[in-house]
């Protein structure tokens, strides 16, 4: 799963700031003066800025205070920033309808099987590094009706690639058919879930989200609060806490008297602000893995974030949008200025979030790429003293 490659990897970026500052001193060459600033901060006060959402503590947002002191000399000042990590908690359906065979559509071979070799891999595949993971099965096996029971996954965060996931599988793969599971609990799996994630995120602040993999409606616990309506709701609750909720749903194979059994999904989905439920045609297993894999990969795309919050210049001197470059270097090779193009017609290019007020750093489509592909890109944020592009009104 090439496709896959740097998924939720952490970036180590850097932003650049050539400031009017005070006291400065040797701004001919670019040595740093008094005003700047050491260990990763602005101004002394400890801020960084977060690609993934935001200036961190220390930092007050895009400046427009005055220089702080006389000289008018140009400063060189560092501070390191990283992409926040992101952690994905999947909640996979193993009731019997994914392949127990009592019904036509029940078909293992076109249901299981498929959608199982294609979980696997995402977990296995080399192209997976750098993004963490849990899986919780349900129905569990006792007391399936349970929050508890879904507040302690299966495999926990683990980072990928993990054998770990498909040893998981392998084990509560059902041997017989009267070994699979009963009911679709999905009210209470998603309340476990956003426990456990509840507790995980004070122990490591990052970027969650919920996947939601399941082949039906929920069924088989209190009818009163195992439905649709509660599961929207908890994907409402989860979504406020900052938690989005995807959903990939596995339809029933093209078989006469196959019932519809995922259309209520998309509600779901669209509470927990991802639009709508990714659903997997199943018929052909080849076909049925190949669009797992894709599911898998758009919610990549939707997750990972391009965005540059834009820090406070150093020394408190005032933001000027048309003095910014944004650099990319891969590795050890040149580093590489992206184009600004406020359009994003030009390949390579980052554009600013408004160009009238901009508040933050947006790569476009094919930059995006690039850079979320790459295991060691850096990039960097230059504020210069003199303009270097043009910003339309």
């Amino acid at each position: 799963m090439k496709l896959l490659t740097g998924f939720f990897s952490v970036l180590s970026a850097a932003v650049v700031g050539l400031g009017c500052g005070s006291g400065a001193s040797g701004a001919s060459d670019g040595a740093e003066g008094e005003g700047a600033s050491s260990g990763g901060t602005f101004g002394g006060e400890g801020g960084s800025l977060d690609i993934g959402g935001g200036i961190g503590p220390g930092s007050s947002g895009v400046g427009g205070a005055s220089p702080t002191g006389g000289g008018g000399a140009c400063a060189t000042q560092t501070a390191a920033a990283s992409i926040q990590p992101v952690y994905l908690a999947f909640a996979f359906d193993v009731s019997g309808s994914m392949g127990k065979g009592d019904e036509d559509w029940h078909d293992k071979s076109l249901k299981w099987d498929p959608v199982v070799a294609a979980t696997k891999q995402f977990f296995s595949d080399p192209g997976s590094e750098g993004l963490t993971a849990s899986l919780s099965f349900f129905p569990a096996d006792d007391d399936k009706c349970s929050v508890e029971i879904y507040a302690t996954p299966d495999v926990p965060l683990t980072p990928l690639p993990s054998a770990a996931f498909t040893e998981a599988i392998d084990a509560i793969e059902p041997a017989r058919s009267d070994d699979w599971r009963g009911g679709t609990p999905t009210a209470w799996v998603m309340r476990g879930t956003s426990k456990f994630i509840e507790a995980q995120r004070r122990q490591n602040p990052g970027k969650y989200a919920i996947v939601l993999v399941t082949d039906g409606y929920p069924q088989g616990c209190d009818e009163a609060s195992d439905t649709i309506d509660a599961v929207v709701a908890d994907a409402q609750a989860a979504l406020a806490e900052g938690v989005p909720t995807y959903v990939i749903g596995v339809e029933n194979p093209p078989i006469e008297g196959a019932p519809d059994t995922l259309d209520d999904l998309h509600e779901i989905a669209a509470a927990g602000g991802t639009e709508g439920a990714v659903l997997i045609d199943t018929g052909d297993p080849s076909q049925t893995t190949a669009a797992f894999k894709a599911a898998v990969d758009r919610i990549r795309g939707a997750s990972v974030s391009c965005t540059m919050a834009i820090p406070l210049p150093p020394d408190g001197s005032a933001f000027d949008k048309e003095k910014v470059r944004v650099l990319y270097t891969s590795g050890s090779s040149a580093t590489t200025e992206l184009v600004y193009d406020q359009s994003c017609a030009i390949e390579g290019a980052w554009r600013y979030d408004e160009p009238a007020s901009p508040t933050q750093i947006v790569l476009c489509a094919d930059a995006c790429t690039t850079v979320q592909a790459d295991m060691v890109a850096k990039l960097s944020v230059d504020f210069t003293c003199e303009s270097v592009i043009e910003v339309p009104l």
